[in-house]
């Protein structure tokens, strides 16, 4: 018996990077029969009605046509209704608005990656922020089924969730087309010196997500997406090139959003935020990172602290009837619930391969009904054990 070997480059250049073969992959047409769980499809884009997903008796069908739909489809997906309670988006951009105020009086500003400095608001690391400034209202919002839904069909269980708040201004200009984290925020220099088997590993570790703060028509600037360009193998040493650039300005899709609405996409789709054309929209959107547990997130969080400032929360929701998906839903956008690294001499594994991680002991602590000190002394505990 022969076997015929498939030759692959193990390096990516700039040599492979051709537009007539990007066109080919980019310029196809999505089959509404291919995802039976999506209401429609606008442009390449597959729209979800958010109620009848969160009603749909196999969560694990859904799941496997939401990576059908990120992986070999149109690479985006948009969720109507998302967040369908607006008084729970409308008490998080109280508190957005809150920490933006509290950076001006500080006399500091955030950057941005791809639009010009002074152009946007940004928050970073908005997650662990908004969850000390108002642990309930966090609660309320992570508990988000459709959050959760999406972010364990592309990474499985233990993923991170990180947040950034983007305020885009009337007048606020658009992004330059790109990729995002991990390859996408490096040179082409650093991201050619990685084979071509990290460049097709980055974007299974990462998912991008984009909550609608406010009703964003297309005059306000929402994000900018090219579908199936998340497939194109060379893309993140393509993205720079200004033939591509000049592709993405003609052939992009963008679509209105209302408040509540969230996207989210392949973070391998060429993508841009638009500009803002209008003269009242200030325009603002939670931007979503959420990282397997096998990377790292881009942001330092400090999951102790998100921890122990959510759990009283927890705790009244817990006595109020909430159901367990829903303080999962909570723990995983708080917690870190994977052990590792860690320190092996001081924190060995117990009854199986891993010692218990964060969320673990927020589990158990709401299992027992332990007061807030206890949890706290116990994380504390943990975290000195993992120390080196």
């Amino acid at each position: 018996m022969s076997f015929t070997a498939v030759h692959r480059r193990a390096w990516l250049s700039e040599q492979d990077c051709d537009l007539d073969s990007f066109r080919v992959l980019v310029e196809r047409t999505a089959d509404p029969a291919d995802y039976p769980h999506a209401c429609a499809v606008d442009r390449n884009v597959l729209l979800y009605d958010a109620e009848r997903v969160r009603g749909a008796k196999d969560r694990r069908d859904v799941q496997e046509e939401l990576v059908r739909a990120l992986t070999d489809g149109p690479g985006v997906v948009v969720f109507q209704g998302a967040f369908p309670d607006p008084a729970v988006v409308d008490r998080f951009t109280e508190v957005f608005d809150s920490l933006i105020r509290e950076q001006y009086a500080a006399g500091a500003t955030a950057g941005d990656h791809f639009a010009k400095p002074g152009a946007n608001e940004r928050v970073w690391n908005a997650l662990e922020k908004a969850a000390l400034y108002d642990p309930a209202a966090f609660a309320d919002y992570y508990a988000n089924p459709v959050l959760a839904l999406v972010s364990e069909a592309w990474l499985g269980p233990g993923y991170q969730v990180t947040s950034q708040v983007n305020v885009v201004n009337p007048g606020g200009l658009a992004q330059t087309v790109h990729r995002d984290y991990h390859l996408g925020f490096l040179s082409d220099e650093v991201a050619a010196a990685y084979p071509a088997h990290v460049h097709r590993l980055s974007p299974v570790l990462t998912l991008q997500g984009a909550v609608a703060h406010c009703d964003m028509p297309v005059e306000s600037g929402p994000t900018l997406y090219l579908p199936f360009s998340q497939a194109y193998e060379p893309g993140y040493l393509a993205w720079r090139r200004p033939e591509f650039q000049a592709y993405f300005k003609e052939h992009h899709v963008q679509l209105p959003l209302a408040k509540g609405d969230a996207a989210f996409f392949n973070p391998a789709l060429f993508h841009a935020a638009g500009t803002n054309r209008t003269t009242d929209v200030r325009r603002m959107a939670n931007l979503l990172q959420i990282s397997s547990a096998f990377g790292r997130a881009m942001e330092s969080v400090d999951r102790e602290a998100v921890s122990n400032a959510v759990y009283p929360a927890l705790l009244r929701r817990k006595a109020e009837g909430a159901d367990a998906q829903w303080l999962e839903n909570v723990i995983a956008a708080s917690a870190e619930g994977y052990p590792f690294p860690t320190n092996l001499d001081s924190d060995p594994p117990v009854d199986g391969l891993a010692p218990p991680s964060q969320a673990d002991l927020v589990r158990r602590a709401l299992a027992e009904d332990w007061n807030a000190r206890v949890l706290r002394d116990a994380l504390r505990a943990g975290a000195e054990r993992r120390t080196s």
